[in-house]
């Protein structure tokens, strides 16, 4: 699924280096940034400057296996461990930056790569890629995570799940699967089980690999990391219908693989990483959020963008570069939706980041 290289770990004095001509903010007090990597150790620790972008290494939490994909809240932290013999890591926060380790559940797949937080806060939920399956752990009150109460086996030639997400609402639980060319949706019983109750087919060979909704709840958009298109889709109780694509790259581009998509929070705009055409593919959001335009595709300043992610201001754009080994700052103009590269950090392999108020 993707390179595998030793992470080293980030020196205390790391540090990131700003892009000549970047526009300037005033000073503001630094925020935590956590990394994840495609790496056996451990899960890096960073603070930035929402002003200038720049970040800078404060260590590693060792024992954290693969941590390719981070989610979590202001207490508690979690990881997936992406190893043939899949697992998931809890992580306490006891301060910003300040992480210790509660537990470890394997998730009964293989290459775990994806999380979601469900139900309140009171199940995680994990994509197993090399499976093809979704499993279901509670998370108890400390923030570690109890036995596996599910596991549910996605049907087809080559199933691939790789993503679960909750519905805007908290009503349904939806899983995409790049092998089937399929989006799932379940309902989560109370006991941890989860209840098929439709399945979205998307265009055969499309590859279907992460969904973002729009605020509103009525539309979501599907990266398709096959056939480089991004579908606009409608969504209503738990039904997901597909309609048109769009290609994420210009005309005449090289072959690419769609990454991560997020909309913007105010559903003005939606972001695509472009892995092979080395770019974020930016669209405004029209018709309310039944279109999408495609308005510019900047680089990504570096190799193989696999995952972006906002700030909590929604004025900083992270991009973590795989095969460059850096995560490259972008300042997002909220008005307008167009980036403009701040700074970038060299770390080993990074596969996501995820940010935090505080220090």
């Amino acid at each position: 699924m993707t390179s595998r290289r030793t992470f080293l770990g980030l020196g205390a004095t790391a540090v990131g280096t700003a892009i000549v001509g970047a526009p300037t903010a005033r000073a503001a007090e630094s925020q935590t940034l956590y990394i994840g990597a495609y790496a056996p150790g451990g899960l890096g620790v960073a603070t930035y400057d929402p002003a200038s972008g720049m970040i800078t290494s404060t260590g590693v939490l060792a024992g954290v296996a693969e941590p390719s994909l981070l989610i979590g809240t202001d207490r508690f932290l979690y990881a997936v461990n992406e190893q043939p013999d899949g697992g998931v890591t809890a992580i306490a926060v006891d301060a910003p930056g300040k992480l210790r380790i509660l537990n470890r559940q394997p998730t009964g797949g293989s290459a775990p790569c994806h999380l979601a937080l469900v139900a309140k806060g009171n199940y995680l939920l994990s994509a197993n890629y090399g499976s093809g399956d979704v499993a279901v752990h509670p998370v108890n009150a400390d923030g570690s995570l109890g036995e596996r109460t599910d596991l549910v086996q996605h049907e087809g030639a080559a199933p691939h799940a790789h993503q679960v997400v909750e519905d805007p609402a908290g009503e349904y639980v939806l899983a995409v699967d790049l092998g089937t060319d399929s989006v799932y949706t379940y309902e989560l019983s109370t006991a941890g089980k989860l209840a098929l109750q439709a399945t979205a087919t998307m265009n055969e060979g499309a590859g279907p690999r992460h969904l973002a909704f729009h605020p509103s709840g009525v539309y979501a958009y599907v990266a398709n990391e096959l056939d480089s298109t991004i579908t606009i889709c409608g969504y209503d109780a738990g039904r997901l219908t597909p309609g048109t694509s769009l290609p994420t790259t210009p005309p005449g581009a090289p072959q690419n693989y769609p990454g991560e998509v997020l909309v913007s929070p105010d559903g003005r705009f939606v972001y695509l990483t472009n892995r092979g055409h080395n770019s974020i593919a930016v669209f405004a959001v029209e018709a309310g959020g039944a279109e999408l335009r495609l308005v510019d595709t900047p680089s990504c300043g570096g190799d193989w963008p696999r995952h972006c992610g906002l700030d909590k201001s929604g004025a900083l754009l992270f991009v973590a570069n795989q095969r460059s080994n850096t995560i490259t700052t972008f300042h997002r103009n909220q008005q307008t939706g167009t980036l403009t590269p701040a700074a970038e950090f060299s770390t080993p392999v990074p596969a996501c980041t995820l940010s935090r108020s505080g220090r």
